[in-house]
């Protein structure tokens, strides 16, 4: 059972903390390099992300770390903590792999970490994954998400093609909070600030209220679960956006840590997809 385990764990990979950025008041960089990074190779998605590894206070693990192992010998509550978190940038030439973190004090666990991260501390991570990048055949591009999905939105602005046509919708807590955003295609970058407010209003107004571009749209929603699945069904039913051209999920969800969104988001999705069926089926046969 112990070798059936360990064959099917997942890679793991280790960073050392290079230096950290503020980039907003809330948000910050950590820069990871190290030998560990060697093997590491992000491909032609701009949504990858990666697993962090968080280890529980006053356990002991293996050592060289192994997830398969750990797996297999020590209970559950005792396994490191997984926290999901988009690559922002991936230099194969210098090594460097740069992750933000939305960091509101003492709150969570990911974000302290990083606030507190330091050169030469270790930081474990399992993938990447991904499976979006803007489509070269797109007409243009709808890019909308919140904080969560705004390492995502920088790394895909960057990809989509000079010339080319981008419509992007940030939700962020305040002016404060925004940062630049290279690219060299058209992008009109609209910044909303919920100023207090609940998460994902001013977003959702803002698409709904937008004026879409002829031709065909590659969007990408990501963000708080609530107010993507508003933009889904506007999108999916009052807007027509195939399914094929549109990658849209929730990152998280108020009132969940990741463990309990995660435990929940297959049964949150398929309620999504039957409602949306269920729509669109009797608009067809009308």
């Amino acid at each position: 059972m112990a070798t059936e385990t360990a064959r099917r764990a997942p890679k793991c990979t280790t960073g050392v903390v290079l230096r950290t950025e503020q980039l907003t008041p809330h948000m910050i960089r950590v820069v990871l390099g190290g030998e560990g990074l060697a093997g590491f190779s992000a491909g032609e998605f701009t949504d990858h992300y990666v697993k962090l590894l968080f280890p529980v206070p006053g356990v002991t693990y293996p050592e060289p770390f192994d997830m398969g192992m750990i797996r297999a010998e020590l209970p559950r509550e005792q396994w490191p903590v997984m926290r999901t978190y988009t690559v922002r940038s991936w230099d194969p030439q210098t090594g460097e792999l740069a992750i933000d973190f939305v960091c509101h004090g003492a709150q969570g666990l990911a974000g302290p970490w990083a606030t507190q991260a330091k050169p030469g501390d270790v930081l474990r991570f399992l993938g990447p994954g991904g499976a979006y990048a803007p489509s070269a055949e797109a007409d243009w591009h709808l890019l909308a998400g919140d904080e969560s999905a705004l390492p995502a939105i920088g790394a895909a602005l960057e990809r989509v093609p000079a010339g080319a046509h981008a419509k992007v919708f940030v939700e962020v807590a305040d002016a404060a909070e925004e940062q630049g955003l290279p690219t060299a295609c058209d992008a009109d970058i609209v910044w909303l600030h919920r100023d207090g407010g609940q998460v994902g209003e001013a977003l959702v107004r803002a698409v709904r209220e937008a004026k879409f571009l002829d031709g065909t749209v590659h969007a990408f929603v990501h963000g708080e679960a609530t107010f993507v699945k508003e933009l889904r069904r506007h999108l999916r039913v009052e807007r027509g956006v195939p399914l094929e051209q549109l990658s849209i999920s929730g990152y998280w969800r108020l009132g969940r840590d990741e463990d309990g969104w995660q435990s929940s988001k297959p049964e949150w999705n398929q309620q999504i997809e039957e409602e949306e069926a269920k729509v669109l089926g009797d608009r067809a046969t009308r």
